[in-house]
């Protein structure tokens, strides 16, 4: 497992462009941990690094946002619906075996949807300024 360490905001959107080109058009990416961890800042440094000139928000609400990027983005957010039968009728099959660059806050919220080879990213607090964030995924180290 190979983590690093980020004391704050621009370093978290930071580790997100630079791994941006590393994700592939089909990836499926789960980003896992404690509330207020990082996830959605971390998906503003990919969209960055793909060129996307707007805001990016959590999907929190809205569930499903989507990002003309120079790869098309679809963040998703599992945390607020809990409901498998929910998202089946949303389509989330269509999002998770797409082309397009899949991300997922609270992937661990419902794994049962989830394909088999998911990148996952784990977030975790350290303290109020300090991130643990840490994977298997091997382009994560590089």
């Amino acid at each position: 497992m190979l983590k690093k360490i980020i004391k704050s905001e621009k370093e978290c959107q930071l580790l997100g462009s630079s791994l941006a080109s590393k994700f592939e058009p089909g990836d499926v990416v789960s980003l896992e941990g404690d509330l207020g961890s990082g996830k959605t800042t971390f998906v503003k440094g990919i969209l960055k690094a793909l060129n996307y000139k707007y805001d990016v928000t959590s999907p929190t609400f809205t569930l499903i946002n989507e990002y003309d990027a120079d790869l098309k983005v679809v963040h998703i957010d599992f945390y607020r619906e809990s409901n498998i039968k929910r998202w089946v009728e949303i389509g989330i099959d269509e999002y998770l075996y797409s082309d397009n660059l899949v991300i997922i806050e609270w992937g661990n919220m419902i794994e049962e949807v989830l394909p088999d080879d998911i990148i996952r990213i784990y977030f975790e607090h350290i303290d109020l300024n300090r991130r643990k964030v840490f994977s298997n995924y091997e382009s994560f180290s590089n």
